[in-house]
Parts: C-alpha cells; structure tokens; sequence
C-alpha cells in the first residue's frame, strides 16, 4: 500500500522528466500520448489505491484522533531527539497518507487530468511537450497536498502546485496572459507565506506546551495535542487568522478573489479546468484538514462569523458579477467565487450535515465547473468567441453540445436528482443548524444564491444554443474546417464528468459513507455547543476548555 502511494504521487512526475530530460524535442502528438497514458494510469492506480482504503478495517471512534489517516507511509528523515541534550528533540518526517476525504479529492484530481489532457488535445500546438510536463507536475503536486500528513510536506506541495501553473497561463494563455499569471503568483504566494509563518508559530506554541511531544510536524498528532491541551483563546485566534490567509486566497473569499477571473480568462482550457476543479480545492481543504480540527476555540469565536460574513458575500458578489458578463468564460469563474461559498458555509455551520455538505461540494463543483471551461473551451475552438452577444442557436448545429452544456447547467444550479443539489442542501442545512440567528441568516443569503445560479447559467443556455442562430461565419480561407458537433475524443473528455454528476445526484451515499468517519470526528468537537454570545464570551475568557470534554461550556 505504501508503494501504490509513492506511485500514485510520483508517476505523473515522471512521466513529465521524460517529456522534457528524455525527449525535450518530441512531437506534439508524441507528447499528447505520453501525457494521457501517464494520466490513464495514475487514476488506475488511484482506483487501487481506493479498493485497498476500503478493505482496510474500520478505526473503532475511540482509538481514533480529529485526524486519522489509515493508509499510512511513515518515514523519519532527521531525527533531533537523538543530537545531545540540549537538542530540541523534534523529528522531521515523511509522512504520507489517506482518509476518507483526501481519497476523494484525490480521485477528483486523476479524473479531472484525464479530461484537461483530452481538451488540450488540438488547442496546444506550440511547445507541447513543456505544456504537458507542466500538467503532469501540476497534478503530482495537487495529489501531494491531499496525501500530505506532515505540515512541512503539505506546505511544499500547497506551494508547489504554483509553479506548474504559472507557466500554463503564462505561457499558453490568452492576450494578457504573463499579467494574469503574475497576479496569481503574487496572490497566493503571499498569503502562502502568512499561512507558513502561522503554522511554524503553532508548531512552536504547541512544543511549548507539550514539551514530550517529539513529531510536532506530524498533522495527525499536532490535532491530537492541541484538542488534548487547548491554546489559550487569545492566542488560537491571532493562529486562526495567520493561518487562514493563504487558504482565503486560495478558495478564494471575498475580498481576495480578485486574481481568479483573469487567470480563468486567460488560462489554456486545461489550466482552468484544474484551477476550478482541483486547485481552489486546496483553500477549503487547508480550513478543513488544519483549522478546524486544530483551533475549535477560534473557529467557534470568530471562524463563524468571520467566514460565514465573507461566504455568504462572495456567494451574491459572484453571482451578481456573473451575471453582468458577455464573456461566458468570466461568467463561469465568478461562479465559482459562488460556489465556493457554499463549500465555507458548510464546513463553518460545524456539524456533521455542514461538514458533509462542504466535502461534498467540493467534489461536486469540481465535477460540474470543470466540465462547464471544457465545453467552453469546446465551442471557442469552434468559433473563437467566448462572447455572449455573439453566440444563438447553438443547439440547432451542435446538439450533442448543446446536450452536455444543459445538462451540466443544471448540475451547477442544483437541480435535484443531480450531485449540485445534494452538496447545497445539506450546506444550508448545516448553516441553518448553526443557530443564534446568524446561521439562519448566512443560509438565507445562500439560498438567494441558488436562485441567481439558475437565473445566469441558464441565461447562457437560453442565449447561445437558442432562440435565432446567431454564430460568427465559419472561415474557410485559412483551412478551417467545417464547424462539427463532439468527436469521440470530447465524448471521453466530458462522459467520466457529466455520469458522476448523475450518480453522486441520485446515490450519493457511498460517498457519505467514505468520508463519514473523518467527518464525524471533527464535527465532534462542536458537538453539543451553541454559537451564541454566551458560549463565545465563555470561550474566548476560558481557554483552558478542552471542546470535547462534558465540562465544556
């Protein structure tokens, strides 16, 4: 098991050295082929991977901490403990693993490169074999966070997946491509480094207090400390919002979403499909994986209203914006500034329907937002256009595109019997859950959201595939051929996407069960407690309280 995972991680990687130490100069058809075995294989891996994780017996919820991976490659690489007396008595660790949520975002990932792989297919032309060894290391790096259980590991992997996506919009996007990338970069580095001076800070702060403690590197056994030997108030809460800084701008909140619609914009296609589907992932996966296990004092004080003010604004900023666009690209990344508040809303209502609804979200606005940029992506092949104005009627020659962009409309809005649905309800219900007026109001705000939702993405649908045709004339002089519907190879690219939108809609209980476990854990710290005024005044006074014990406030 712990070989399938260093395959799992590194296999992409690889793939990548190939294309650019063993072969720098191969053929863009040669790199196209490498790229999409390569892909092909690591999700075939992934799928091993996951049947082991599911034949693996269950961790009685007694014996097992806020965090808990069960598929564990665990490897000390420098040990202090053992340098003299006067050593810190640390030990910095290779430390790989999985639970139930990090396995589905990581199968999330192995699918979403397949399809970015199949849509980059005839649109990268120039230097295509650096193009796919940066979507390769791309995807190494964001199947890395997510197995990551040493906080130095997941920072360089949260860090790393920058570098291969800076050049995929740099290099291979549109008009203001080196602007954009610059933006990003700039962006999320910055609050990277918030977030790293943050998780050094508790490292040191929970040492302090635990003086026995020899792996406070080790996620797993910094959540199990921290629950055990609570940080006082004050201190949880200057943590919180280091920490979280990186992660705001990763989801990214409002206010600090401004680099995301241009770097959608001018993204490759593939770029935008992973950035949507995956790599804003690593924001509310970073909430998830270190806040909310690891500082309940302050996710309870300010987490709540904090976060739930910012989600709940970002979900009717992106909305409004998406709906002011001509350009249908921009649209579908404001969308997702809308999205992803619901995604906040539910990990911050902290409960078991929140949480659940969050995760869930998570994998589902991966699966609809990413094949939404892959049918744009499509029908801007066709016409070079992403201009509302100039697209109508549609449907009438391109059907089976028309097919996929209803039906994966109706995915995003939340139509019921389709994953969009399931993931927002039990969001809104978490929220609703949260009590104190203020969680009523945070769903309240959301469910306008859904309304807005539908209102511009079938807005797009009514304008450009009907009504009046309306397309730009099909240019012949330069040898372009005539515009036709899907070919087998956008089938490919969009079927895996479009059928798991279907059945986490209809069944989504084996995903529930998979991430229950590591759900129900975290949500039992909060068990029990009220978010009124009372409780967080009694919290923020009382910072010995450890959440899960009865004596709790």
């Amino acid at each position: 098991m712990p070989s399938l995972l260093l395959v799992m991680i590194f296999l992409p990687a690889l793939a990548a050295a190939a294309l650019l130490l063993l072969d720098p100069k191969a053929t863009a058809t040669r790199a196209r082929w490498v790229a999409l075995i390569a892909t092909v294989v690591t999700f075939f891996v992934s799928w091993g991977v996951a049947a082991q994780f599911v034949a693996l017996p269950a961790v009685a919820s007694g014996d097992r901490g806020p965090i808990s991976p069960q598929m564990v490659l665990r490897q000390t690489w420098l040990d202090l403990s053992q340098a003299g007396p006067h050593s810190p008595g640390v030990k910095f660790e290779f430390y790989l693993g999985l639970d139930g949520i990090s396995l589905a975002l990581v199968m999330l990932t192995t699918i979403l490169t397949i399809s970015s792989v199949l849509v980059s297919w005839t649109a990268i032309k120039d230097r295509a074999a650096e193009f796919y060894a940066c979507l390769l290391i791309l995807e190494t790096g964001l199947i890395g966070v997510f197995c990551a259980f040493d906080i130095l590991l997941f920072y360089v992997f949260f860090e790393f997946t920058l570098i291969p996506l800076f050049f995929i919009v740099g290099i291979w996007g549109g008009p203001l491509r080196r602007y954009a990338a610059g933006k990003f970069f700039v962006y999320t580095l910055a609050g990277g480094l918030i977030t790293l001076l943050g998780l050094v800070s508790m490292v040191v702060a929970v040492v302090q207090k635990n003086p026995t403690l020899t792996t406070p590197f080790s996620i797993p056994d910094l959540a199990s400390a921290l629950v055990a030997n609570p940080l006082p108030a004050a201190t949880q809460t200057v943590l919180f919002l280091m920490i979280s800084a990186g992660f705001m701008v990763k989801v990214p909140l409002f206010p600090f979403h401004t680099w995301l619609p241009l770097a959608h914009v001018e993204a490759p296609t593939a770029g935008s499909v992973l950035l949507a589907g995956v790599l804003l992932k690593l924001g509310t996966y970073g909430f998830l994986r270190l806040l909310l296990p690891m500082l309940p004092n302050a996710c309870m004080a300010i987490g709540l209203p904090l976060i739930g003010t910012m989600a709940s604004i970002g979900i009717l900023y992106g909305s409004f914006c998406a709906l002011s666009q001509n350009d249908i690209k921009k649209l579908v990344a404001y969308s997702s500034v809308a999205h992803l508040g619901f995604c906040m809303l539910g990990l911050f209502a902290l409960n078991k329907e929140g949480i659940s609804g969050g995760v869930l979200q998570m994998i589902n606005h991966g699966l609809s937002t990413g094949a939404l940029f892959c049918i744009v992506g499509m029908f801007y092949e066709r016409y070079h256009t992403r201009q509302l104005h100039e697209l109508g009627g549609l449907a009438t020659k391109l059907p089976l595109l028309a097919v996929a962009m209803v039906f994966t409309s109706f995915a995003s809005i939340g139509l019921p019997g389709l994953n969009g649905f399931v993931g927002e309800f039990l969001c809104l219900a978490g929220m609703f859950k949260a009590g104190d007026g203020q969680g009523v109001i945070f769903a309240a705000l959301g469910a306008m959201g859904v309304v807005l939702g539908a209102w511009y993405l079938l807005g797009v649908v009514q304008h450009a595939f009907f009504g009046p045709v309306h397309v730009p004339a099909e240019d012949h002089s330069h040898g372009h051929e005539p515009v036709s519907d899907l070919n087998a190879r956008e089938m490919a690219a969009l079927a895996p996407l479009l059928t798991l939108c279907l059945v986490l809609g209809l069944f989504p209980q084996p995903l529930l069960d998979l991430i229950r476990p590591d759900v129900d854990a975290v949500a039992k710290l909060y068990d029990g407690k009220h978010y009124n005024k009372t409780t967080v005044a009694t919290l923020t006074k009382t910072p010995s309280v450890a959440l899960g014990s009865e004596t709790a406030p």
